[in-house]
């Protein structure tokens, strides 16, 4: 017998299939759905602490909230070209925070999807949805293991082009938004509460970037002459970003996501510094990504090609790089595990609070850019 879905989801753990029920389930934390800043997720309530840093970053804070709104409306329509409905996105959002062990995200995100009417109880929605979660996991988890055969996949379950561009920006901004919170809980000092029987992720194999080939899409890119007006000043103003360049044509699909992650990228300090660019660098060999990695050419290059554990062992000598390597490794594998002790090493070197959170968003920006060029090309 075919299982039948229920609208609504009474725990974090998001199901793909459920059994009917009588009566809907609250879930742990309904107040979780409320919360005014849907990007710090009741953070900012702790303002008396850090009220010097949150009014300093206050436009980067304002970029993320502005994302969050955009890409989990109150409400939305679906069309031909763009299918994914509200939710698709809470449930891949949530899979994301599950993924993550964020609790404050999964508090939120499970909320929110909770009153929604799932899809029906047919195979292919099943599948479908299946498709998008799985997709979805392995994106947070394991960037290095998508490949063309997982877009083919979503093809398969009849996620057009634009879908997927827009799966993979949710996939990465939750990701972005799981490390500023997991990085801002660590900078009010509060204890880590990480959920036991969670993995961290997996580092990608040194191969990966042992070739220097060219960059290619995997999917078919926007067509100047299709191009709508919104989508040709998306494309410019993310032209203007040396990092984006490379995709701006293919992320266009999406172009209101565009143009806000674009805006996002363009806030910090336009030059990273050394610390921060090896902050980078770490993220991008762990997950996998060889277009992100390239850009490093630092010190610690070859150290890092071979693993982390070489990059530390060859910074020991060096207090503040090995602290920045394992802070950038922390954060990128384990978010839901840092805390004020992995801070502390950083600000004993002479960090300041400002320069603490600017190494973090680089961090956390780093690990959704790494996403985007994993899932959208290959070398």
């Amino acid at each position: 017998m075919e299982p039948r879905r229920y609208s609504g989801n009474s725990h974090w753990y998001h199901e793909t299939q459920a059994s009917a029920r009588a009566e809907q389930t609250p879930p742990l934390y309904p107040e979780a759905a409320e919360v005014e800043d849907r990007f710090l997720l009741g953070l900012q309530q702790n303002e008396s602490i850090l009220t010097p840093l949150f009014q300093a970053c206050r436009p980067l804070l304002c970029a993320g909230q502005a994302l969050s709104l955009l890409l989990f409306p109150d409400s939305m329509t679906p069309t031909l070209t763009h299918t994914l409905t509200l939710y698709d996105r809470l449930a891949i959002a949530l899979t994301v925070a599950q993924v993550t062990g964020i609790q404050r995200l999964c508090n939120h995100y499970a909320a929110r999807l909770n009153p929604l009417p799932g899809p029906d109880s047919s195979r292919e929605s099943n599948n479908r949805l299946t498709q998008l979660t799985q997709y979805a996991r392995q994106l947070a988890g394991q960037p290095a293991v998508i490949d063309a055969a997982a877009l083919r996949r979503l093809d398969d379950v009849g996620l057009t082009t634009p879908d997927i561009v827009t799966l993979s920006q949710i996939v990465g901004f939750v990701s972005y938004q799981a490390r500023i919170v997991a990085g801002l809980q660590a900078l009010l000092g509060m204890p880590v509460c990480w959920l036991p029987g969670l993995n961290e992720c997996i580092d990608a194999p040194a191969h990966c970037f042992a070739l220097a080939g060219e960059y290619h899409f995997r999917l078919p890119p926007l067509e100047r002459r299709y191009a709508s007006e919104q989508q040709l000043t998306a494309i410019a103003a993310a032209q203007a970003l040396p990092e984006l360049a490379d995709i701006v044509w293919l992320l266009a699909h999406d172009a209101p996501a565009l143009h806000a992650w674009s805006h996002l990228q363009s806030l910090p300090p336009a030059a990273a510094n050394a610390e921060e660019s090896l902050a980078q660098a770490v993220a991008a060999r762990i997950n996998g990504s060889p277009v992100c990695f390239r850009r490093y050419q630092g010190d610690f290059l070859l150290a890092l090609q071979n693993g982390i554990d070489e990059a530390l062992a060859a910074s020991r000598r060096q207090p503040l790089n090995h602290a920045v390597i394992q802070l950038a490794a922390q954060l990128t594998r384990a978010s839901d595990r840092l805390s004020a002790a992995h801070l502390q090493p950083l600000l004993t070197q002479g960090m300041t609070q400002h320069q603490l959170f600017n190494l973090i968003q680089r961090v956390a920006l780093a690990n959704w850019h790494n996403r985007l060029q994993q899932t959208l090309g290959e070398c």
